[in-house]
């Protein structure tokens, strides 16, 4: 059988069985299936007028995220959400007009500005959450768009040359082989594949003089290799090889491309920062004094400076360091948030970055290395929907014991909380990260202010085994057979949460979307009894389907995290742990919310837990959206999410 055979052969398997399903469903008098423009509903009430009015300012709060300073010096890019989706944007100065620059129906990802043509930037994006992703370069002179890569397939990871002639790409072919793309920005249909490779290879940057290639190959979150590719033979060597695995984070040349900086576990528990020179083959740990993991990395032009990021605790601290010595220069006085998005302007006098606190939206910022008064300087002032933003609730950090013991110990659980400014007992509201690497952080959350400010709610986002930024072992800890490890650290949390006086344990809700919403079902078949209900946006209900029908791209990399379902053994683990084959156990009303486009955790996977639970006699919601794929990003869908979730929430909270 051909493999488009198969693909066919197995769309029309899901199709009877989900259909069957819902047979069942329907017998047992399941609420009727409307559409409202691009949304699906079920059993989803109309929003009262109070609720939306609730809701209105909370839903227009926005962000801005910098993609990078223009060529000739004279602004930045960044984008931000003004109607319907993020677009980019032009700013001349700090403080200056947002000037909107594309005005798509879909959003623009991965904006690059070009490093030598002034106005020039690419950009990538793809049809109604597909993630078919295709690469533009956008011209503001003219306001063309100009597709770049062939429109088949799936392409990312766009990466300028140095001297702005050239780009190189990720391009997914069959069976989720990935390959390298080179062509010339002006000329593109000279595109030429110089690279192609099983798993997950992409560009990261390009050497100085345009000759060879940065080469990330991914395998696991635990597991990476970097080479230098060769631009015009597509010939490979790895950097920095060793016997053992390491994981890697980011990469790049240095200004005079005589070394690669690059970010790595290998001495340690947390990602260090190194610095390796191509002539002696040395390499120099730069951070060997800072016990968490390095994240972004950024060299300047003129090769005076670096900058990086550390992930302190969940929260970001920023360090800037001349080359010269790898001493640290003076930085910003920042208040505790995320930082991201760093980017040194082309004459390597400005370093940019994009600032998130848990308190207020992401804002760009810009640092003056020359020093002086007005070193830092804000470019972006994101709204708030006319919110006091005094009301606003900040995380508490803490950690809880869970089952297991460390050097004779209870294993302790990070995790933060919002707790709101009236008198509790508050009914409580377990958020839990996806990934399932993920990490929980104090970003600022208009959906976590309502919650706290209007339902009364505290929010708990618990750090459970298997996040990051806790250490490679913390990492390991969810892995294969321990899957169901991190459920119980959601077990562990209830505890803690009925011995808290001002948390009150007989409304607890669990919230969670991808990896999250798989959590959210387990955790309502385990501890299903002392919840109230559960909100699962595109969670994964299956893990066997789930890996038989997620895009061929992403495949063996979520076998490397959650089992290979080839395997017997690890197969009948695996089902063995899926809720949906113990769905008459969820027995607390339950919300599906998903994206109906998404390659990742395909709509089956919602359809076919919606049926099981409906057939059992459970009550549940359901939302689709027509135009998404993994998780909302148009602000119409967003909205109808946010207020069915408030009114679930509130039937839930006021029983």
């Amino acid at each position: 059988m051909h493999r488009a055979e198969l693909r066919v052969f197995a769309a029309k398997s899901v199709a009877i069985l989900t259909a069957a399903a819902f047979s069942v469903s329907a017998a047992m008098g399941a609420p009727e299936r409307i559409e409202k423009g691009n949304l699906v509903l079920e059993a989803v009430p109309e929003t009262p007028e109070q609720l939306r009015g609730e809701l209105v300012r909370y839903q227009n709060t926005r962000s801005a995220a910098l993609s990078g300073f223009d060529a000739s010096n004279a602004g930045a890019f960044v984008t931000t959400r003004f109607a319907e989706t993020a677009q980019v944007h032009f700013i001349a100065e700090p403080g200056g007009a947002r000037r909107q620059i594309t005005f798509f129906d879909e959003p623009v990802r991965s904006v690059t500005p070009s490093p030598s043509d002034a106005g020039q930037f690419l950009f990538i994006r793809d049809r109604g959450g597909d993630e078919n992703f295709q690469i533009y370069v956008y011209d503001v002179e003219d306001g063309e768009a100009r597709r770049i890569s062939d429109g088949e397939g799936r392409k990312t990871a766009p990466v300028w040359s140095k001297d702005g002639t050239r780009v190189a790409w990720q391009k997914t072919m069959d069976g989720g082989t990935k390959g390298v793309v080179v062509a010339s920005a002006a000329a593109p249909e000279d595109r030429r594949t110089v690279f192609t490779g099983d798993g997950w290879w992409g560009p990261i940057d390009w050497s100085p003089d345009g000759e060879t290639i940065l080469l990330y190959h991914y395998v696991s979150i635990n597991e990476s290799e970097i080479f230098l590719l060769d631009a015009e033979t597509g010939d490979t060597v790895q950097i920095n090889p060793s016997d053992q695995k390491i994981a890697y984070g980011g990469a790049a040349f240095s200004a005079d491309g005589k070394s690669v900086y690059f970010t790595g576990d290998e001495e340690g528990e947390f990602l260090n920062l190194y610095r390796y020179d191509f002539e002696s083959g040395e390499k120099t740990n730069l951070t060997r004094d800072i016990a968490w993991d390095v994240e972004e990395v950024a060299i300047a032009p003129d090769g005076r400076t670096y900058a990086f990021t550390v992930n302190d605790a969940a929260r970001s601290t920023l360090h800037i360091r001349r080359t010269r010595n790898d001493r640290d220069l003076a930085a910003p006085d920042l208040p505790p948030g995320v930082i991201y998005s760093l980017d040194y302007s082309p004459n390597g006098q400005t370093l940019g970055f994009s600032l998130n606190a848990s308190d207020s939206p992401g804002d760009v910022y810009s640092w003056s290395l020359g020093g002086g008064r007005d070193a830092l300087q804000r470019w972006t002032q994101s709204e708030v929907g006319g919110l006091n933003t005094e009301t606003f609730v900040e995380p508490e950090f803490f950690d809880y014991p869970t089952f297991d013991e460390v050097d004779g110990e209870a294993r302790r659980i990070p995790a933060f909380i919002y707790r709101p400014q009236t008198d509790g007992p508050y009914p409580v509201i377990i958020s839990i990260h996806g990934g399932p690497e993920g990490q929980a952080r104090p970003f600022f959350s208009s959906t976590h202010q309502y919650w706290a400010n209007k339902l009364g709610a505290a929010i708990i986002r618990p750090n459970v085994r298997g996040s990051a930024g806790f250490g490679k072992s913390y990492l390991q800890l969810d892995n294969g057979f321990k899957r169901e490890d991190s459920v119980k650290d959601i077990g562990a949390l209830i505890d803690w949460i009925e011995t808290q006086p001002d948390l009150d344990a007989e409304k607890i809700v669990v919230y969670g979307g991808s990896y999250g919403g798989y959590m959210v079902l387990a955790s309502m078949v385990h501890f299903g009894d002392r919840l109230a209900g559960g909100v699962n946006i595109v969670g994964i209900s299956n893990f066997v389907t789930f890996l038989e029908n997620t895009a061929d791209y992403r495949r063996d990399l979520r076998r490397a995290e959650y089992g290979d379902e080839r395997d017997p053994e690890m197969r009948a683990h695996l089902e063995e742990i899926s809720p949906l084959n113990r769905a008459d156990e969820i027995t607390k009303p339950l919300f599906i919310i998903q994206g109906l486009n998404d390659p990742r955790v395909p709509a089956s996977e919602a359809e076919q837990i919606l049926a099981a639970v409906r057939a059992n006699g459970g009550e549940a919601w359901y939302m689709g959206a027509k135009d998404e794929g993994h998780g909302f990003r148009k602000k119409t869908n967003r909205d109808a999410m946010s207020e069915a979730v408030a009114l679930f929430l509130k039937s839930l909270f006021e029983e």
